[in-house]
């Protein structure tokens, strides 16, 4: 599994951890719903902008998202 890969997993683990829809959480990052579920599937080499919007709307430090548990 790559690193896109792992932290696709990550932010829908935590996504539904929180219980948040896919569109509840584009609506409070201002991130597209689309580019969301790229994001989960592996498919987007996010930005550091995008990044520090998802760790702010989970409400968790920025190196949460990089910890997957190994």
């Amino acid at each position: 599994m790559n690193i896109k890969e792992k932290f696709g997993e990550k932010v829908k683990s935590l996504r539904e951890a929180k219980g948040f829809s896919i569109e509840h959480l584009a609506n409070i990052s201002n991130i597209d719903r689309n580019y969301i579920s790229d994001i989960e599937k592996g498919k987007r080499n996010v930005s550091l902008i995008i990044i520090e919007k998802l760790s702010i709307a989970f409400e968790i430090n920025i190196q949460e998202l990089f910890y997957y548990g190994e």
